[in-house]
């Protein structure tokens, strides 16, 4: 009895049951009308739609926040209590300078997939350097809205 208690316990969740959470930057409310030869004409509502469209056993559920503080309060709900199987983040320009986003990433109990709009290798050098790449389980950056889908695949495998 205790064996058949502990596959249930330990199984993996079906994709069915997945929880993702995605989690939104600084100045990323404005896409669509944000600099459109950088980050695209379409909005981040319209992202949402078809990622739930084409994910419908998934819950994707929405966060954006122009406030650090106020994003790392979100992923330690998310992270430890939410019950969520992932986190993407686009941490916008937080990316370059936070150390509390990495610390707080380290220690959450989900994988994070760090997200770029823009190819940030091709833009100013300060860009070059993510602060949170090396505590997230993956970097996907320079796909458009898109490369939102594949840290979603990402994390549904």
């Amino acid at each position: 009895m205790v064996f058949h208690s502990l596959i249930r316990i330990f199984a993996p969740k079906s994709k069915k049951d997945m929880k993702i959470q995605i989690i939104n930057g600084p100045n990323l409310n404005l896409l669509g009308q944000r600099e459109p030869g950088i980050y695209g004409s379409e909005s981040m509502e319209n992202c949402l739609t078809a990622l739930r469209s084409r994910y419908p056993q998934v819950q994707i559920d929405y966060y954006q926040s122009n406030v650090e503080g106020e994003l790392i309060n979100k992923m330690q709900e998310t992270g430890f209590a939410g019950g969520y199987d992932g986190i993407v983040l686009n941490a916008g320009a937080y990316t370059h300078t936070s150390v509390a986003l990495h610390d707080c990433i380290r220690s959450l109990k989900c994988p994070v997939i760090e997200v770029h709009i823009s190819n940030v290798h091709q833009r100013e050098a300060f860009r070059h350097k993510s602060m949170i790449s090396a505590a997230c389980k993956g970097v996907i950056c320079g796909f458009g809205l898109d490369s939102y889908r594949l840290a979603v695949e990402a994390l549904i495998g």
